[in-house]
């Protein structure tokens, strides 16, 4: 992983065609929320697969209207294989293309270890609002990668930090509520439809 790319600095705000054929900014499909970036092999990788099997049973979790946070897959697949994978897995949320390996290059994690795919060398990112990174895991190897109950972990840690309602009975967040700031809190001024949408 290139070394500017670390817990701290920003994650590159990469822009890519999804499973549908449609461009996405990270950015914007995070939002004002937390984001969990998985980079991937493809869908050929029986890891890889397994990795999103058990992202789909968290995603029930993250999702908005739930835990009010944001995934996104991104592999070397290209359009029909990210969206072949992504509906093989029992995936919801969005898969991104790169097959032009842009993020592999820029990134520097080509896995020079398969020439054939010529794939990533799997990632996983939690990154806080504003794609600040929280935490990378490596998963060129399985055990590499996060667990369900880390990533829970990690995701608790970061809501704590950006959810500034996380505590109801904090003074100031009452008083903020009496005052009729009533916008300031879950879920953000925002219907859960509006928070659906946004994630489409």
């Amino acid at each position: 992983m290139r070394a500017d790319v670390k817990v701290g600095a920003a994650f590159p705000d990469y822009e890519l065609t999804d499973h549908a054929g449609t461009r996405r900014k990270l950015s914007k499909i995070a939002g004002i929320d937390p984001i969990v970036v998985v980079l991937a092999r493809g869908g050929y990788c029986p890891k890889d697969r397994r990795q999103h099997e058990g992202l789909a049973q968290l995603w029930r979790e993250m999702m908005p209207g739930v835990g009010y946070c944001r995934l996104v897959t991104i592999s070397t697949d290209n359009v029909l294989e990210s969206n072949e994978f992504r509906t093989a897995v029992g995936a919801d949320w969005p898969f991104l293309s790169d097959p032009g390996r842009k993020l592999q290059r820029d990134l520097d994690i080509a896995e020079y270890t398969d020439p054939h795919h010529n794939p990533m060398v799997p990632h996983t990112v939690v990154c806080e609002p504003g794609l600040v990174i929280y935490k990378i895991y490596n998963g060129y190897w399985f055990f590499g990668r996060p667990t369900l109950e880390d990533l829970r972990q990690d995701l608790r840690e970061v809501t704590k930090r950006c959810r500034w309602d996380w505590d109801l009975s904090d003074p100031e967040v009452r008083a903020a509520w009496q005052r009729g700031e009533h916008d300031r809190f879950y879920p953000y001024g925002k219907s859960v439809a509006q928070s659906f949408a946004e994630q489409e």
